[in-house]
């Protein structure tokens, strides 16, 4: 669970920690006080898109850290894979710094993660939902997603999808080869014209570097080999002086001669010995270098003309010979089977039918998995909603058959459509077309604890989601959220006075002004300032003494529920 939050220089909070508990945590204030900074940090940490103008003026960088207790097991494997350790406590600490250039620096316990590394972990940490999500409940496209979320189908969607891919790529290659005459009789004297003249240049790997290494040499040939000759007169002579070799020999010879008389001489003389060898070598070497040199008349126009051929080939086949040589073979291959195209079509339908007949069938697996998936949603969400305040509802899941060549797609062979009924005697409609707003808040909130019930992430943290709900509804949803943090660390920015009372832990965002500039903070609630905020939500900035009391009888009410609910 999160248990600790410090932002620092982030809009209108300059620094601020938040010591979240288990359970039912709420943060309340005024519109526009700063709650939205507080989700938007949460929301930095699990690797959600950010941007420099989150930094507070007059700050270089903005920073947040959080830390995290109790990591689940799927968290763990992430944190595993990316070579992470847990803390000595088994707890997990994320920083991450976006400075005024734009970079972002992200740390889990110390080591440095990419944002998209950051992002796949935060989903097995957290998982928020905003007003946005109540659009992609209205969007009939999610609604897939959304069954096969709950419904757990990944295990047959993906082989699926796998044998879809390869259907795919089949008829691509029928689709190429069925190409009319004129087309055909075009594509082949293309594929012979490139043919022929890379198979003409007589291409060889290797040969490019070694012609340039050769231009070098034969560019630079005067010189060199005025060094060598140097080289080889000083260490080898010539018929009227002795080389250094030689005078170096002469040397040892005579040391050598009186070596005996002392072991200052001997030692001498083993030395010039050695130098004796090296020189001969030396000059061996270069004698064999000087003897190389055999150069061409107009050898270095042949390179030239060589080079300047892979060249111009180059800007057509490829940036390297190797490159070439492999477009060459590509060239070969799609050659011989257009000239073989009739029983290439045909091997290939064959296998084509083959691969249809596979993707029909686990695409009807799929969509049987679905279906039922669909009858628990169903029913589920039904008996949720009805906990919601809306006993009358119906919901069912819509299937109808997919369109296209193959009658699927790469989600399967089903198209999905969420429909409600909210009264008695209403037909099954469009989810997007008869929900209200305060409908859609409960149905989604709904959908989401139905969803998270099939995984282990332990922080759900809702924003504003109870946009539209009042009266009894919101006194529905304040118990359902308060049910869920009975196993689920519940984070929710709220409004509504029913759901801030049935808190467990209640931070209210106050924003002020000091020396000119604004700040936001963060403060905890007792059980007298959760009483005042309340009636601040009831009553706004008019409260008297029987909307404190009944701030307090809400308060009373909530506890009481909770204690019943808990044990």
């Amino acid at each position: 669970m999160l248990f600790l939050l410090h932002i620092e220089n982030i809009a209108v909070i300059e620094s601020a920690d938040i010591r979240f508990d288990g359970g039912f945590n709420v943060l309340t204030g005024e519109t526009g006080a700063g709650k939205s900074i507080v989700i938007d940090a949460i929301g930095a940490i699990t690797g959600a898109r950010t941007s420099r103008d989150l930094i507070r003026t007059g700050a270089k960088s903005a920073r947040v850290e959080a830390q995290f207790l109790n990591v689940s097991g799927t968290a763990r494997d992430q944190l595993a894979a990316y070579g992470v350790e847990l803390g000595g406590t088994g707890e997990l600490v994320i920083q991450r710094e976006v400075q005024s250039d734009g970079r972002n620096v992200c740390r889990v316990n110390g080591r440095l993660l990419n944002v998209s590394q950051l992002r796949e972990l935060g989903r097995q940490l957290i998982n928020i939902h905003g007003q946005h999500d109540g659009q992609q409940l209205l969007d009939e496209s999610c609604h897939l997603a959304y069954l096969d979320s709950f419904g757990e189908t990944g295990a047959l969607l993906e082989p699926f999808q796998a044998t879809f891919r390869e259907l795919t790529a089949l008829q691509r290659e029928i689709a190429v080869l069925q190409m009319d005459d004129a087309v055909k009789s075009r594509r082949i004297d293309s594929l012979t014209f490139q043919i022929g003249e890379l198979e003409r240049a007589d291409l060889k790997a290797g040969e490019e570097e070694a012609l340039a290494e050769r231009r070098t040499l034969l560019r630079s040939a005067e010189r060199i080999i005025g060094a060598v000759e140097a080289a080889h007169f000083a260490l080898s002579g010539d018929d009227d002086r002795e080389g250094a070799a030689a005078l170096i020999g002469s040397a040892e010879g005579a040391l050598s001669s009186v070596s005996d008389m002392s072991g200052e001489l001997a030692a001498a003389a083993e030395k010039l010995a050695e130098l004796s060898s090296a020189a001969e070598d030396a000059a061996e070497v270069v004698r064999d270098l000087r003897e190389s040199f055999d150069l061409e008349p107009g050898e270095l126009d042949e390179i030239e003309g060589r080079l300047d051929v892979l060249y111009r080939l180059k800007r057509k086949y490829g940036d390297t010979v190797p490159e070439m040589l492999a477009y060459l073979e590509k060239c070969r291959a799609e050659l011989a089977a257009i000239e073989y195209s009739d029983e290439t079509i045909a091997k290939l339908e064959k296998q084509q039918a083959f691969v249809l007949n596979k993707a029909k069938g686990e695409a009807e697996a799929l969509s049987q998995a679905r279906k039922k998936a669909g009858e628990a949603l169903r029913d589920r969400i039904e008996s949720e909603l009805r906990q919601l305040d809306m006993p009358r509802v119906r919901f069912q899941v819509e299937f109808r058959p997919k369109g296209g060549t193959f009658g699927m797609d790469e989600t399967g062979m089903d198209e999905v459509q969420f429909l409600m009924s909210a009264n008695v005697g209403e037909d099954l409609k469009p989810i997007q077309r008869v929900a209200s707003g305060g409908e859609l808040a409960r149905i989604m909130l709904a959908l989401k604890n139905v969803l998270a019930e099939n995984d282990d992430v332990a922080t759900l943290i809702f924003d504003e989601v109870d946009t539209g709900v009042s009266g009894r509804a919101a006194q529905k949803v304040a118990e359902k959220m308060a049910d869920v943090a009975g196993s689920k660390q519940v984070l929710c920015v709220t409004h509504l006075p029913q759901i801030a009372a049935m808190a467990d832990t209640h931070f209210t965002v106050v924003k002020g002004e000091r020396k000119g500039r604004t700040y936001t903070q963060v403060e905890r609630l007792d059980q007298k300032g959760r009483t005042g905020e309340l009636a601040r939500l009831t009553g706004g900035t008019h409260i008297t003494k029987a909307i404190l009391a009944g701030a307090a009888e809400l308060l009373s009410s909530a506890e009481a529920y909770k204690k019943q609910k808990r044990g």
